[in-house]
């Protein structure tokens, strides 16, 4: 029997044809190679599973890729979340899941103590200040795709403009909590597409690639019929969600009855649900709440220790949010957990803390709403606040390149040296990566060896 037909008439079981080892090996390649930040990632999903070993078709994974994109969260984790739950059952979807972030919580983890060791000695501290400049660049890169991708035309379409200039002066000017510029911006895309729904026409995703007419069938090909365990059930749905709220509930019940809910890991695991649910539009987009809520409220670590921790989230791979494990170890450092002897240990218990809660709602999303959602999707009741909430994610994200071009320029604050070296530095970089189309880590490197250069004639 053709394999292909066989793998679209079994419609009851999630057996594609991909044996369950042949995706464990690719799930781990990827979370080992994953570099390059959401786009990059997906190119390389797209690149590996539609076009050379042809798991999925084109049309098939451009449809989750634009559903992942209709959430909050990391949508390239949650891309191989659903491409894996959609092959191998739910069990599929945590290991691809998990994969995708285990290989950069560790290799942060061993970095992170490196940095809190070692950060001030003089070679690595003019390592890390050529970095700093590199990731304003990259903020700005960000800043740039998002703007292209979301405002594609002002003069037709104003509306989404000025919702990215109303969300850039609430976080930078009055300091409005990041929450409550999502929430109005969804309330304004709500209201908006009843009065004005060519404003808010939703756009494309990443563009991953063209048709693959000419490709041999895929194991999920266009026809496939959906398989049972990817159709929505509702007493599937209350399963899953009974189990993801047991999955939240267990481990916060045990840091409360630990330390209390004062505790720093209760309110790390906290502070990062509620990050996690308002990552629309990328981790670009959150940094700032979690600059406001890390850094300004709870001290957890500083400004420039952000901007440190970006840098090795940029040069690690896994998704770009994992930044808040660094986050997370740096608080568990200062803060330690385990007490004064085990510095080390309390790091790596707070970042494991903090990517458990920043994670465990992706999962959720994709293996509980997944067939809900996806029943919703192109019809503009639900993709107009999204849009709202792109373009208000526009100037959250420019705010985020404010504050990180400020501390360049003021390292010590209001009062201290201009740092003109550094804005030099960073409007080099912003060049390489916008006009030349350099790599991110090519010119994270070059601005590493600029920063040790520079110390050598101080």
């Amino acid at each position: 029997m053709d394999p292909h037909k066989a793998a679209t008439a079994d419609v009851d079981t999630s057996a594609t044809g991909v044996p369950f080892s042949e995706a464990l090996k690719f799930w781990l390649k990827l979370g080992l190679i994953s570099f390059g930040g959401p786009a990059g990632q997906i190119a390389i999903m797209h690149r590996e599973l539609v076009e050379q070993k042809r798991w999925i078709s084109e049309k098939r994974f451009l449809h989750a890729l634009n559903y992942c994109m209709l959430l909050p969260g990391p949508e390239a984790q949650q891309l191989a979340t659903y491409i894996g739950w959609l092959m191998h059952r739910t069990w599929g979807g945590v290991v691809a899941g998990a994969l995708f972030v285990l290989p950069s919580l560790l290799l942060l983890v061993a970095l992170s103590g490196l940095y809190m060791a070692f950060g001030t000695v003089p070679v690595v501290a003019a390592i890390l200040w050529g970095i700093k400049p590199a990731v304003a660049a990259i903020v700005l890169q960000a800043l740039h795709r998002m703007a292209t991708k979301t405002l594609k035309n002002p003069r037709k379409a104003p509306v989404l403009p000025a919702l990215a200039a109303m969300s850039f002066i609430a976080i930078s000017v009055f300091s409005v909590p990041f929450p409550w510029v999502v929430l109005v911006a969804a309330l304004c895309g709500w209201m908006g597409q009843r009065w004005l729904p060519g404003q808010f026409a939703a756009g494309g995703g990443h563009g991953a690639g063209k048709a693959t007419a000419d490709h041999a069938p895929a194991w999920i090909d266009d026809d496939t019929p959906t398989p049972a365990h990817a159709r929505f059930k509702p007493s599937r749905l209350a399963l899953l969600v009974g189990v993801g709220a047991l999955l939240w509930l267990l481990p916060m019940a045990a840091l409360v009855a630990w330390q209390g809910w004062q505790g720093t890991l209760a309110q790390m695991g906290w502070f990062f649900t509620k990050a996690a649910l308002l990552t629309f539009g990328g981790a670009y987009a959150v940094l700032p709440y979690v600059v406001q809520g890390a850094v300004e409220h709870f001290g957890w670590l500083t400004a420039a220790q952000m901007m440190d921790g970006l840098a090795l989230g940029e040069t690690t791979p896994g998704p770009l949010i994992m930044v808040v494990a660094f986050v997370g170890f740096v608080g568990g450092w200062g803060q330690p957990v385990l007490g004064p002897e085990a510095l080390f240990w309390s790091g790596a218990l707070a970042a494991t803390v903090v990517t458990w809660f920043t994670f465990l709602p992706s999962f959720i999303f994709i293996l509980a709403g997944g067939p809900l959602v996806e029943s919703t999707h192109g019809k503009l009741q639900f993709t107009a606040p999204l849009a709202a909430i792109s373009a208000a994610v526009v100037g959250v994200i420019a705010s985020l390149a404010l504050f990180f071009i400020v501390h360049l320029a003021l390292p010590t604050g209001a009062t201290g040296p201009f740092d003109a070296k550094a804005l030099t530095l960073a409007a080099v970089a912003a060049v390489a990566l916008l006009r030349y189309k350099v790599g991110i880590i090519p010119v994270i490197a070059a601005c590493a060896v600029m920063g040790w250069l520079a110390s050598l004639f101080v």
